[in-house]
């Protein structure tokens, strides 16, 4: 049980909540063209940027615990970061010491899948994102891990490659599977029977997550496990010719099963087989994961379930302890924000629609299920409509802000956490006009809890936990925009390497910080700027605020 925080002797609490705003996918974007929040109609966001207090906080790289400066930030780094109050290495870099240093191979859990492979002369399969995004996977990991079992005399692999689009460019498929395909086939050279099975857009098939829309992973399971899907002679093929049949990008083509003859699928799941789930993050990792391991499963009819030894690459919840076996453990994330308030005596309300839920509750807390105290902390989600981003670019931004109003002004809690989804969901299909309207409506939202904070005497901090929607169109090392084959600016749908916002909005300041916040950190440092803005001193080992007390 942790200690309870420290009064802080230099600061009074306001008298309304300290309301936390994580607009998702929000940075200064570092060329105007593409720029979409630069370009949309915020005049509340910038009317608050303007008069301040504001800074700039680092949202990617090593200020998120990824392994360079040269990786993007995520959501789910993002958010551990901010509701941890410091920089715990994560998935990314992980894996690779875990691969770099022969750990993974040497672990109890790879030996049991190579052991169950060459005992019953089955197959090994990989399931995940063909990409080297390092955001949900990386390509490198993946291929070292065929080598490592070619090493061991794995007769038969099969590969199910889940096609990114959305932490790359969005047409580089065949960037990734080309060059793949060649990477297998010397091992075929030696006589290994090494392949691709089967595939599909990653927003299509198998990586839902918070159970917005189970269908994706029953389309999953239907392709990788049984091979029930449009047949095609190799994944090359498949992609050309769905993605001219459906102007589809990546992310969104449909399902394909590879057959040799049309009739029979080259690599379903078996029993005695290993399967080995090699996204490292957890959000999109869940759902296949349950349908593979839960006896009791009721989202979808499995039909052949097959028996076999399954694997994550990380622990992706350590409170449910699943999956079962993992290859590399995630990162001991310990004190977090949300605990040491709740040793406090902090109300707290945490509240995203579906698809960022688990970004302000799970990942905030330290990937941790569930709650440090039921009286002192409310969760609040509100169901996400099932339908392509761009067509609903102002996602539930209304109905969060109206019980966020409504939680501010009933004095029930003495802090918020929020999180705006738009910017980054909106901004991954690379649809700019949808961009421009989702942060509009983010900006109307920012406008009434301003006017609720006004009302109750609160602190309004407004900060996200990476970029996007600052950085859509590609550019070339000098600058220039990218242009497609249309001659039109190519779309770019990952996440940007910009800072990130930090807006202080505190109506009832008595001048206790100064107006020039701190420059240089990081969004670990939202955490004790929380925790002084409500009258305490921040922990031993967090990193610092973002305040300058006078």
């Amino acid at each position: 049980m942790l200690e309870p925080l420290k009064k802080n002797p230099r600061f009074t609490p306001r008298r309304g909540p300290v309301v936390l705003t994580i607009l998702d996918g929000v940075g200064f974007g570092k060329y105007a063209d593409g720029d979409a929040v630069r370009q949309a109609s915020m005049p509340e966001f910038n009317e608050l940027l303007k008069h301040g207090p504001a800074t700039q906080l680092k949202a990617h790289g090593t200020a998120v615990g990824m392994p360079s400066d040269a990786d993007m930030g995520n959501s789910e780094v993002g958010h551990n970061a901010i509701g941890c109050g410091r920089v715990f290495a994560q998935g990314a870099k992980l894996v690779e010491e875990a691969i770099s240093s022969g750990k993974l191979f040497e672990g109890e859990t790879w030996r049991k899948l190579i052991a169950n492979v060459l005992e019953h002369r089955s197959t090994l399969h990989f399931i995940g994102l063909l990409s080297d995004g390092n955001v949900h996977s990386n390509l490198s990991h993946l291929k070292a891990m065929i080598a490592a079992a070619d090493r061991a005399g794995v007769e038969k692999i099969r590969v199910h490659a889940l096609l990114d689009g959305r932490d790359v460019p969005e047409t580089s498929a065949l960037d990734y599977v080309d060059p793949f395909e060649q990477f297998l086939a010397g091992f075929n050279a030696n006589g290994r029977d090494y392949r691709i099975a089967s595939g599909g857009g990653r927003m299509v098939i198998t990586m839902d997550r918070y159970n917005a829309n189970w269908e994706m992973v029953r389309n999953g399971w239907e392709v990788h496990v049984h091979g029930n899907g449009e047949f095609f002679p190799n994944a090359h093929q498949a992609i050309e010719q769905l993605r001219e049949r459906t102007g589809a990008i990546d992310q969104d083509l449909p399902a394909f099963v590879i057959s040799d003859d049309g009739k029979t699928p080259v690599g379903p799941i078996l029993d005695h087989d290993s399967v080995i789930y090699f996204n490292f993050r957890g959000d999109r990792a869940l759902e296949i994961t349950a349908a593979f391991e839960e006896e009791s499963f009721d989202r979808f009819d499995r039909g052949r379930r097959p028996q076999v030894l399954y694997a994550g690459m990380m622990e992706y919840d350590g409170d449910l302890h699943t999956p079962k076996l993992y290859l590399v453990n995630p990162p001991e994330i310990d004190r977090t924000l949300g605990e040491y308030l709740c040793a406090t005596g902090v109300r707290q309300l945490a509240i995203s629609e579906t698809q960022k839920f688990g970004h302000v509750t799970y990942f905030f807390n330290g990937n941790r299920s569930g709650k440090f105290c039921e009286k002192l902390e409310d969760y609040v989600e509100i169901p996400s409509d099932i339908v392509p981003f761009e067509q609903r670019p102002w996602m539930k931004s209304a109905e969060i802000t109206d019980q966020v109003v409504e939680a501010i002004r009933s004095g029930k809690y003495d802090t918020i956490r929020i999180n705006y989804a738009n910017g980054d969901m909106v901004g991954h299909t690379g649809n700019f006009q949808a961009v421009l309207c989702a942060l509009g409506a983010v900006d109307l939202a920012l406008a009434r809890l301003r006017k609720a904070i006004d009302e109750t005497g609160g602190v309004l901090i407004i900060s996200a936990d990476h970029g996007n929607a600052d950085d859509m169109f590609e550019h070339n090392k000098k600058g220039e925009t990218v242009l497609d084959e249309n001659g039109l600016p190519a779309r770019k749908t990952s996440h940007s390497l910009n800072p990130v916002p930090c807006i202080i909005y505190d109506p009832e300041s008595r001048g206790e910080y100064s107006d020039q916040l701190k420059t240089g950190l990081g969004i670990s440092s939202l955490a004790a700027t929380v925790i002084e803005l409500l009258g305490y001193l921040p922990p031993e080992g967090y990193d610092p605020s973002v305040l300058n007390f006078r």
